[in-house]
């Protein structure tokens, strides 16, 4: 509720920002905000339905997705289908604004923007902060409603015992989201760019390539909702990472032709759709994720986000994607090494066994 609320508070703001600074402080304050609801909603949801959150957590990842990909159609909507006609020579495009201004400001190009984006523009950011107030006050009134206590010492009882390797688990995951949302970042922010450049496809064409990498992202974590429900998190996990390598594969190697441009990009954003909230589901069955795991979780993709380059997207793709497939059967095993209690309670049960077995007591003495 917080975090919303501080993002809220951004959003309001900055329509009306006329300095850089006070700018940048508004969205400092959104990006805070919106990493404390990344991490806040994933523990929640753990904390909620424990070891049962396999389905709840891949329709909170599908809400991600879905606005994803319903975002950039929005924008051109609320944009009027704006043309590069529109705005000066030397823009470039990208996958969520239609076109962007020249790094050099000029007058022409703000007298541009003003006329282009007009008052509607401005206002979007107060709708949307409006929507964001408004559910920031429904998580409010639940928080009220609710017995602090009692959830706490529920959440106790369903959280298991530490893993043998908790920590050496809890860094390779933080490893593999790193790698992954890395990838995932930089495949979806600059298709659009590598298809005009390098495949040399119209803008119609390489705006429905970037669509249907997030079209497919966002339908099969919508799907998983309800696979997440009959297969273990580890199975989806690993049928992902077998996609994404095919498709990476696919993609460095035979690029150049359209048709295996289409479909690679289809079957990679959809193989990397399941990855992260199968992994934080996935450790949870092995060991305890609280606040400080989840928020390790949640800054290795962010780090992830931060490295990218446009002409070595496809290599960054299968680089990527062999990566996380070396480290899941290293999580794997570490995780499956069985800890004290586990050792403990075998212990006890051999000795119950030889007890037991032994002709030398009597039925009393047992």
């Amino acid at each position: 509720a917080l975090s919303m609320f501080g993002t809220t508070v951004g959003l309001y703001g900055i329509p009306w920002c006329k300095k850089s600074l006070l700018l940048t402080v508004l969205m400092s304050v959104i990006g805070a905000s919106m990493g404390i609801l990344d991490t806040g909603g994933n523990v929640l949801a753990l904390n909620t339905w424990g070891s049962e959150a396999g389905p709840h957590m891949q329709a909170l990842h599908f809400s991600f997705a879905a606005g994803a990909f319903v975002a950039p159609i929005l924008a051109k909507m609320a944009l009027g289908g704006s043309e590069s006609k529109d705005l000066p020579a030397g823009g470039k495009t990208n996958e969520s604004v239609p076109r962007s201004v020249p790094t050099a400001p000029s007058a022409s190009a703000v007298s541009v923007l003003k006329h282009h984006f007009g008052a509607d523009f401005l206002w979007s950011y107060v709708v949307i902060g409006t929507y964001l107030l408004f559910v920031s006050f429904l998580f409010f009134i639940l928080y009220s409603k609710g017995n602090s206590a009692r959830d706490k010492s529920k959440a106790a009882s369903q959280k298991g015992t530490f893993a043998k390797y908790h920590y050496a688990l809890i860094f390779l995951l933080f490893m593999f989201f790193f790698w992954y949302v890395g990838a995932e970042v930089t495949y979806g922010s600059y298709i659009f760019t590598y298809a005009k450049v390098f495949a040399e496809m119209k803008d119609s064409e390489a705006a429905a390539l970037n669509s249907v990498f997030w079209g497919a992202f966002a339908a099969c974590r919508g799907l998983a909702i309800f696979c997440a429900a009959c297969l273990y998190p580890g199975t989806m996990i690993l049928l992902s990472l077998v996609g994404s390598a095919v498709s990476s594969s696919c993609l460095v190697f035979f690029a150049s032709y359209p048709a295996s441009l289409w479909v690679g990009t289809a079957v990679y954003g959809a193989s990397m759709a399941t990855i992260f909230p199968s992994g934080i589901s996935w450790i949870e069955q092995y060991t305890v994720v609280q606040g400080k795991s989840a928020s390790l979780f949640v800054i290795g993709a962010a780090l992830g986000e931060m490295f990218h380059h446009v002409p070595v997207v496809m290599y960054t793709a299968l680089v990527t994607s062999a990566v996380t497939v070396l480290l899941f059967p290293l999580m794997y095993k570490l995780a499956n090494c069985p800890g004290e209690s586990d050792l403990k309670d075998r212990s006890e049960s051999e000795d119950q066994t030889a007890l037991l077995s032994n002709p030398g007591h009597n039925g009393d003495e047992e």
